[in-house]
């Protein structure tokens, strides 16, 4: 078998998010976090709940086996019991994130989504994100707009834990004593100057951080065989 291509690092780097999460539903929101969801549930979360993103839990093959009405799904967004995985357009060293507009809001430079439901996913369940391409736009020292809610401004928040951020350079947290985000792991062939210079802001970046973790065979087995054999993960990570 080939050696883990980075997207597969990425792909694993998600999964992770969502390791003993026991019967929690979740959100992944994006191509490889989807894959990374699937493949927590056929390994080390078997507990997990998968939904189509509309009213049906589901199987990672698809097939269906149960019914979440939306009244239901806001019951588990409310109490802690989702840990979604959103993109990103900027985040900030407290996890503050930005979907919604580029530059000023009353005159934005760039529309983006819109806030949607970046609020009540911080402060109501565990947040995760994914980003493709880290870069200095995307990692910004100040969002321009804050949809998902930082540690900086979370005071109070009972379920209020943003989990990881996933790159396509490495793997980052934010535990650290003010809740500023440090690097957890870089994908291999990935250098503690290479993501700093992709950073905007000061990011931690302790001596000796390894290297995030290769999926075993049987996991590659599972992404290339059974959650994506046509192999559309590559297109969203380069390399």
């Amino acid at each position: 078998m080939t050696p883990a291509t980075r997207a597969e690092h990425c792909v694993i780097a998600c999964a992770e998010a969502w390791r003993d999460a026991g019967e929690v539903l979740a959100s992944p929101m994006g191509l490889i976090p989807s894959v990374g969801a699937r493949l927590a549930r056929l390994t080390f979360s078997p507990d997990l709940l998968l939904t189509d993103g509309e009213a049906l839990l589901v199987r990672p093959d698809g097939t269906v086996e149960g019914w979440l009405p939306y009244r239901a799904h806001l019951a588990l967004v409310a109490g802690g019991r989702r840990h979604v995985m959103m993109g990103a357009s900027q985040i900030d060293r407290f996890g503050n994130q930005n979907i919604s507009c580029i530059g000023d809001w009353e005159r934005p430079a760039r529309q983006l989504l819109g806030v949607r439901g970046a609020p009540v996913n911080t402060l109501n369940n565990p947040t995760s994100y994914w980003v493709p391409r880290h870069s200095r736009r995307v990692f910004v020292e100040k969002v321009d707009l804050v949809c998902g809610v930082g540690y900086d401004r979370a005071d109070g928040a009972r379920y209020h834990r943003v989990v990881r951020v996933v790159s396509d350079l490495g793997v980052f947290d934010f535990a650290t004593p003010d809740h500023t985000m440090r690097a957890v792991s870089l994908h291999p062939g990935v250098t503690p100057r290479q993501v700093r210079e992709a950073t905007s802001f000061d990011l931690a970046v302790p001596d000796g951080v390894p290297r995030t973790r290769p999926p075993t065979a049987e996991e590659l087995r599972l992404i290339r065989e059974v959650i994506d054999p046509g192999n559309t993960r590559a297109g969203e990570v380069a390399g």
